[in-house]
C-alpha cells in the first residue's frame, strides 16, 4: 500500500497516551510488560495456559492443528460446553448467589438474575428447545432485543450443541430471511416486539414476513414483551416462551462439545449479496474471548460490568455474554438507548456509571464527549475504574494482545519497519480467529488469505512508528485519492477530532473531475458550539494544518448525528451514498435511519 509519508508526520509528534495511575496498575490484573516475550517465544504454551484456566470435559491433546492453513484447529480432542463455563462452574462457591445479568428495560423495569437464577433459567429453555426437536449440530436464529430471554437463549443454545444465529433486530424481514434461508435455522426465537427510543420495533410482524413460504423454520418462540402480538400467532408453528419453559425440568446436563464444534455463526452486516455467516468454533473462541475480557477490561470480583454494544453483534456475544460470564463477572444489559427519553446525557448512561464498581466499554464515549461535562458532574463518578472504546478508534497508537502475531507488511509482502506503512496481517492462527464462512469455505480463503500465502489479512492500512507501536489507518478502502495523494479518512478525522470543537467527524471521498476525488467531512460539534462558517473555515484550516493542504476537506457538513449501527459503528458508505446523490443502501442496521435521511435533506439544501 502506497502511503503519503509526510501525512502523519504531526500526528507521530505527539504522543495521546496517558500514564495510569500508580494504584491502578498495582492492582492490575496484568502490568508485567514481560507477557509479550513470553506469548512471542511459545505462543501455543501461552494460549494453552489460558484454556486451562476454562473447566474441561476432555483434556486435548494437541493444541494447535495448522497442518491445513488456513483452517486451524485448537486444542484438538479436548471437550468443553460454553454454557458450563458461564454458569456451572461458577455454582460451588459464593458466585452462585452473586448478580450474573443485571437488565433494564428502556420502560424502567429491571431484573437480576443471579448465576443460580440464570442456571436454572437457561436449563428450563434448553429443555423447551429439546422439547421442539433441537438437537446437537441443529442451527437456531435469534431475533430479539436487548431483554434477558436473548442471554437465556443463546447460552441455552450452547447447553445443547446448537449453534445460534443471532439476527440484530434492525435487520429487515428479508435479510433476516437470507439468514435463515443461509443457515437452515429449524427454530426461531423472536419478540411481539421491542422498546426502542420510546417505540415499539415490530418483531413479530417482520419475523413472520421472513418465513413466509417455503422455510427450514418448523416453530417459532415468542417472548412477550411489549403485548402488541396476540393476534399475529400462528396455530402449530408459534409458541409463546412462557408457555414453552412453564414446565420443564429445572436441569439440563451440558452437551458435551468438541473443541472445535461450532458455537455460533454471525452474518456480517451490510453486504449486497449472498450473506457472509462467519464460524466461530467452542474451545478457541471461548479461551480467547474469556483471555481478552479479563486483562483488557482488568475484571476484578465486585465489579459491575457494562458493554452498550447490541449483542446482535460480535462485540455483544463476546463482551456482554461469554466473556464476562465466562470470568464470573456480574455484567449489564440495557434495552434502549443510552440517552434516551431525554436526548442527553442525562438518562441512564450516568445512573449506570455511578452505579459500585463499575467497569463500562461504551462505543459511544465520542457521543459522551459531545454531551459536555454537565451531566457527568451530577453524579458520583468515583466507583468508574475503566472506559474503553470499539468500532471507532479514539487513540491510533497501540500494540496487539500478547499471543498476536501483528505485522505491516508492504504490497511485496516484506515486513516494514519503523516509520514504514502498508497493510496490517496476522501472520500465525490464534485461538479465537473466524474459522470459516458458513457453507463457503472457498469464499473464506479468498476474502481473508488471498493477499499473502498463508497470512490473515485484516484489510486495515497502518503505520509502524519509532517505538514500534502500531497506528491504525483505517480499512485500505477507506482511503480517498486526491491528486494522486492517497489519504487515510481516519487520518483527516481524527486531525478533525483533534481541535477543541468537535465531538466526533466521518470523512469520504467524493468524486472530482479534476481531482479525482475530493474529501467531505460530516462533523458533529460539541453541545455549546455553534455551527457557521467560520467554524467551517477553521476546521478547513486545522486539518491543512495537522496534515498538508492536500488533506484540506472540500466540503464540511455538520450534523448533529451521524448514521451508526447499534455497536457504533459509523456506516461511511451511507455517507457516500448521500455525497454522491445516490439512492441509500440498506439502511436496516441502524441505530437511527433518521439520521442518515436528516443528512440528505442537508446535503441536499446545501449543494
Amino acid at each position: 500500500m502506497t502511503q503519503n509519508t509526510g501525512a502523519f508526520e504531526a500526528l507521530l509528534q505527539e504522543d495521546r497516551t496517558y500514564p495510569p495511575p500508580a494504584d491502578f496498575v498495582a492492582q492490575a490484573n496484568i502490568s508485567d510488560p514481560g507477557v509479550y516475550e513470553e506469548a512471542r517465544r511459545d505462543p501455543q504454551a501461552f494460549w494453552a495456559r489460558w484454556a486451562g484456566e476454562l473447566d474441561w470435559f476432555k483434556p486435548w491433546e494437541t493444541i494447535l492443528d495448522w497442518s491445513d492453513a488456513p483452517f486451524a484447529k485448537w486444542f484438538v480432542g479436548g471437550q468443553l460446553n460454553a454454557s458450563y463455563n458461564c454458569i456451572d462452574r461458577h455454582l460451588s462457591g459464593p458466585r452462585k448467589n452473586k448478580a450474573a445479568i443485571i437488565w433494564e428495560g428502556e420502560p424502567g423495569d429491571w431484573q437480576v438474575y443471579t448465576y443460580r437464577d440464570l442456571y436454572r433459567e437457561v436449563c428450563k429453555f434448553a429443555n423447551g428447545l429439546k422439547s421442539l426437536g433441537v438437537e446437537k449440530g441443529d442451527r437456531v436464529t435469534i431475533y430479539l432485543p436487548m431483554v434477558p430471554e436473548l442471554a437465556i437463549a443463546m447460552l441455552a443454545c450452547a447447553r445443547i450443541g446448537a449453534p445460534h444465529s443471532i439476527v440484530f433486530g434492525g435487520f429487515s424481514a428479508e435479510s433476516l430471511r437470507d439468514r435463515i434461508e443461509d443457515s437452515q435455522s429449524k427454530v426461531m426465537i423472536t419478540a411481539d416486539g421491542g422498546w426502542r427510543r420510546g417505540n415499539i420495533i415490530p418483531l413479530k410482524a417482520s419475523a413472520d414476513a421472513s418465513v413466509e413460504g417455503e422455510t427450514p423454520v418448523e416453530h417459532v418462540v415468542v417472548v412477550r414483551r411489549t403485548a402488541h402480538a396476540d393476534d399475529q400467532m400462528q396455530a402449530g408453528r408459534d409458541i409463546w416462551w412462557h408457555d414453552l419453559v412453564a414446565d420443564q425440568p429445572l436441569t439440563c446436563d451440558p452437551e458435551p462439545m468438541d473443541s472445535e464444534d461450532m458455537l455460533f455463526m454471525l452474518y456480517t452486516s451490510g453486504t449486497t449479496g449472498k450473506p457472509k455467516g462467519i464460524v466461530h468454533t467452542t474451545g478457541g473462541y471461548m479461551t480467547g474471548t474469556y483471555a481478552t475480557t479479563k486483562w483488557i477490561f482488568d475484571l476484578k470480583e465486585d465489579d459491575v460490568y457494562w458493554c452498550t454494544a447490541d449483542i446482535g453483534w460480535v462485540t455483544g456475544h463476546s463482551y456482554i455474554i461469554y466473556g464476562p460470564l465466562a470470568n464470573g463477572a456480574t455484567t449489564v444489559m440495557y434495552e434502549g438507548s443510552p440517552d434516551y427519553p431525554t436526548g442527553t446525557g442525562s438518562g441512564l448512561s450516568w445512573r449506570s456509571t455511578a452505579a459500585p464498581s463499575a467497569t463500562r466499554r461504551p462505543p459511544a464515549i465520542r457521543t459522551f464527549m459531545r454531551w459536555g461535562e454537565e451531566y457527568p458532574e451530577r453524579h458520583d463518578m468515583s466507583s468508574l475504574r475503566l472506559l474503553g472504546s470499539v468500532g471507532e478508534p479514539i487513540n491510533p497508537r497501540g500494540r496487539p494482545f500478547p499471543g498476536i502475531d501483528a505485522a505491516i507488511l508492504d504490497e511485496q509482502g516484506n515486513e516494514v519497519g519503523p516509520g514504514g506503512g502498508g497493510y496490517l496481517v496476522i501472520r500465525q492462527p490464534w485461538p479465537s480467529m473466524l474459522r470459516g464462512i458458513y457453507g463457503d469455505p472457498e469464499r473464506f480463503v479468498q476474502q481473508y488469505w488471498s493477499n499473502y500465502e498463508g497470512i490473515y489479512f485484516t484489510s486495515d492500512g497502518a503505520k509502524l512508528d519509532e517505538e514500534s507501536y502500531f497506528w491504525l489507518l483505517g480499512r485500505v478502502d477507506d482511503v480517498i485519492n486526491v491528486s494522486a495523494h492517497r489519504i487515510s479518512t481516519m487520518e483527516v478525522e481524527s486531525a478533525l477530532v483533534d481541535n477543541l470543537k468537535v465531538a466526533e467527524a466521518a470523512c469520504i471521498g467524493r468524486s472530482h473531475e479534476v481531482k479525482g476525488q475530493a474529501i467531505v467531512a460530516f462533523v458533529t460539534l460539541k453541545d455549546q458550539v455553534a455551527a457557521s462558517d467560520d467554524v467551517i473555515a477553521e476546521l478547513k484550516q486545522h486539518v491543512a494544518g495537522k496534515i498538508g493542504a492536500m488533506a484540506r476537506p472540500d466540503d464540511i457538513y455538520f450534523a448533529a448525528e451521524l448514521p451508526k449501527t447499534r455497536s457504533g459503528k459509523i456506516m461511511r458508505r451511507l455517507l457516500r451514498d448521500v455525497a454522491e446523490g445516490r439512492a441509500l443502501g440498506d439502511t436496516t442496521t441502524l441505530a437511527d435511519p433518521a439520521v442518515v435521511e436528516m443528512l440528505k435533506e442537508q446535503y441536499g439544501d446545501e449543494e
